[in-house]
C-alpha cells in the first residue's frame, strides 16, 4: 500500500503533500497534482514521463546504455543478448547483420507472459496446493484417532493371543490330567493283582495251619507246597511319569506370531469398533414356517421393506413416488413422496425414527423426519442404490459409477465418508461392477452382507472391509433355477436371510456361510426385499403381487 495514504484516504500529491493526485511521473515514481508538474519538471523536461495517476507505472523504464551513458537502450540484439540505443548502431561497434529486437515488443511480450503465470500461479496452481495443505493438516489432525486403531487392534490381538496361550495351556493341563487317571488305572489294577495274591497266601496259610494240628494221614500225604510258585514275584510294573518340555521362546519367533505392521500409507480409512451385545436366547428353526398375515400394499413391483418396530412398516415400489407406512394389521399409516418425484432406490429407518432413501435419478440420499425433507448425501460420479442403517447409527450405502463398471459400499456418519468397501486383500472387486441391485444389511456381529444379484452370491466381509465368505447356494441343491439373491437381512441369532428370487424360497444360512434351510413353503411369489423386526418376524415383499408377507420361522 502507497504509505502517503490508506483504505481511508485519497492519495495526495507528493510534492505539496495537500492536493488530491492527478498524474504521475513514470520516470521518479511521484505523484504529483496539476499545479505542482511544472516544479517538478523544472530541473529537465525531457527525462520525466508525466502520466494521468490510473496509468501510473505503464510507461517502460529503459536500461541505460552502458557505452553511451545519456542514451537509453530500446533494442535488443538476440545474437549477443545485449542491450543497444541509436548510437550504438550508428558505431561500427556492433555487427550490423546481427538480428534485434525492440525493447518495448519484448517487453509487452515478457508482460502478457507474466500475466498468464501469474493468473496460472493464482487461480490454477496456487489452489491445488492448498488443497494439499488442507489434506495433510487432516492427516496430521487425525493422527492420534488412526493411530489409536493400531493400539486398539493390537489390544484385541493381545486378548485372542492370551486366550490362544490359555486355551492350549489348558489342553495340555486336560492331557496331565488324562495321563494321570492312566497312571491310577495302571497302579490300581496292579495293586488288586497284589492284594489277589496276598488272599491266595493267606488262605494257603490257614491251610498250612490247620494240617499242621492234624492226625489225618491222607492230606497230609496229598499236600503239594505252593511256596515255589509264590515265591515267583510279579513283575515290578514301573510307570514314567510324563514330562512338560517347554519350546524356549525366541523374541524373533515371537515377533513373527504376533504379526507385522504393513509399511506407512497415506489411505485414512477408519474403523468402527463399537460392540453390540450379543442375543443370548438361542432359537430355534421351526419345521414348517408359517404365514400370520399378507399385507397388500398396491404397488405394482414392491422392492423394499423396512421397519423399526413390530408395530409399522415402510415399503417402497417399483413405479412410483409413493413410500407407504402400514401397522402389521396392514391398515395404511401414512405416506410419503419422494422430493424427485421418482421412484426410491432404496429404504431404510433409523432408531429415532427418520427415514431415510436413496434416489439415483439425482444421486442424492434423502432423509425424512417429522415431515421435512433433507438432503444428506450427493454424489459425484456414482449413483446410490440400496441403504442399511448400522447399529451404531452410521448408514452403509451401496452404490454404482456412472459407467456401470464398479460398485462399492460407503459408510457414512451424517453426511461424512467413513469408509469404503470395495477390493479385497488382492486388489479384485468385491462386487460386480454394474448397475444390478445389491441389498445391504448388517449383522449382529457387525459383518457387512451384501446380496450381489448379477454375481449370484452374498459377499460378507467383517467391519473392516475384509473378506470373511461368499454364499453361492446351498452344496447340493434340488431347486430348478440358478441360485439369484435379491433383498438380505438378519436376526438376532445372527442368522443371514436372502431371498433367491428364481426359486421363490428365502434360504437362512449361519454366520460362518454355512447352509441352514430354505423357507419354500409359504407360496412366495418372486421375493424380493426383506427384514426382521426386534421379534423376529421375517416380512418378505412379493414383488409382482405387490404383498408384504408377514412370517414366523423361530419357534
Amino acid at each position: 500500500m502507497d504509505p502517503h495514504y490508506d483504505a481511508q484516504d485519497v492519495a495526495r500529491c507528493d510534492l505539496c503533500e495537500i492536493a488530491i493526485v492527478q498524474s504521475y511521473c513514470d520516470f521518479c515514481h511521484v505523484n504529483l497534482c496539476k499545479p505542482c508538474i511544472g516544479e517538478h519538471i523544472s530541473d529537465d523536461y525531457s527525462k520525466h514521463t508525466i502520466v494521468p495517476f490510473q496509468q501510473r507505472r505503464s510507461t517502460p523504464i529503459y536500461p541505460k546504455c552502458e557505452t553511451h551513458r545519456r542514451k537509453a537502450c530500446e533494442l535488443q540484439c538476440k545474437d549477443c543478448n545485449i542491450f543497444l540505443c541509436t548510437d550504438c548502431l550508428a558505431s561500427e561497434q556492433h555487427n550490423k547483420e546481427h538480428k534485434l529486437s525492440k525493447l518495448e515488443e519484448v517487453f509487452h511480450q515478457k508482460k502478457g507472459h507474466i500475466h498468464r503465470d501469474k493468473k496460472e500461479l493464482k487461480e490454477e496452481i496456487l489452489p491445488v496446493y492448498e488443497d494439499i495443505a488442507t489434506e495433510i493438516k487432516n492427516q496430521i489432525a487425525n493422527l492420534d484417532v488412526d493411530y489409536q486403531k493400531f493400539t486398539t487392534q493390537m489390544s484385541k490381538h493381545r486378548e485372542e493371543l492370551h486366550r490362544e496361550i490359555d486355551n492350549a495351556m489348558d489342553q495340555r493341563e486336560k492331557e496331565i490330567d488324562e495321563n494321570k487317571l492312566k497312571h491310577l488305572s495302571i497302579l490300581t489294577k496292579h495293586l488288586e493283582e497284589i492284594k489277589q495274591l496276598q488272599s491266595l497266601m493267606q488262605e494257603s496259610l490257614h491251610n498250612l495251619n490247620e494240617m499242621e494240628d492234624s492226625n489225618e494221614v491222607t492230606p497230609t500225604i496229598r499236600y503239594s507246597s505252593k511256596n515255589r510258585e509264590f515265591s515267583k514275584l510279579p513283575p515290578k510294573v514301573i510307570v514314567s511319569m510324563p514330562k512338560f518340555i517347554p519350546k524356549p521362546i525366541e523374541k524373533e519367533e515371537l515377533c513373527r506370531l504376533i504379526g507385522k505392521l504393513t509399511p506407512l500409507s497415506t489411505t485414512l480409512e477408519e474403523r468402527v469398533f463399537t460392540a453390540k451385545k450379543q442375543n443370548t436366547t438361542v432359537r430355534e428353526l421351526l419345521d414348517e414356517p408359517e404365514v400370520l398375515n399378507t399385507i397388500k400394499t398396491g404397488y405394482e413391483g414392491l422392492r423394499s421393506v423396512t421397519c423399526l418396530n413390530k408395530e409399522e412398516i415402510w415399503t417402497s415400489g417399483q413405479l412410483t413416488a409413493d413410500i407407504k407406512c402400514f401397522n402389521t394389521q396392514g391398515v395404511l399409516q401414512k405416506t410419503i413422496k419422494t422430493k424427485s418425484g421418482y421412484r426410491p432406490g432404496d429404504i431404510a429407518v433409523y432408531s429415532d425414527g427418520a427415514l431415510v432413501y436413496s434416489d439415483g435419478s439425482k444421486r442424492t440420499v434423502y432423509k425424512v423426519k417429522n415431515d421435512q425433507t433433507e438432503e444428506i448425501i450427493r454424489l459425484q460420479g456414482w449413483k446410490p442404490t440400496q441403504l442399511c442403517v448400522t447399529s451404531s447409527g452410521d448408514l452403509l450405502v451401496t452404490m454404482f459409477s456412472n459407467d456401470k463398471t464398479q460398485s462399492k459400499v460407503v459408510r457414512y456418519s451424517g453426511s461424512t465418508v467413513k469408509q469404503t468397501i470395495q477390493f479385497d486383500d488382492d486388489g479384485q472387486p468385491l462386487y460386480s461392477g454394474n448397475n444390478k441391485i445389491k441389498y445391504i444389511t448388517e449383522n449382529r456381529n457387525l459383518d457387512i452382507c451384501v446380496a450381489d444379484s448379477k454375481a449370484d452370491a452374498v459377499v460378507v466381509v467383517n467391519q473392516a472391509g475384509k473378506l470373511r465368505f461368499r454364499y453361492t447356494g446351498p452344496p447340493s441343491s434340488t431347486k430348478k433355477e440358478p441360485f439369484k439373491p435379491w433383498g438380505i437381512t438378519t436376526d438376532s441369532q445372527s442368522r443371514i436371510l436372502t431371498s433367491d428370487r428364481n426359486n421363490h424360497c428365502i434360504h437362512i444360512i449361519d454366520a460362518y456361510g454355512h447352509f441352514l434351510c430354505c423357507i419354500d413353503n409359504c407360496d412366495l411369489g418372486d421375493p424380493s426385499g426383506l427384514c426382521v423386526d426386534n421379534d423376529d418376524c421375517l416380512f418378505v415383499c412379493e414383488f409382482y403381487r405387490g404383498n408384504v408377507k408377514r412370517i414366523q420361522y423361530l419357534k
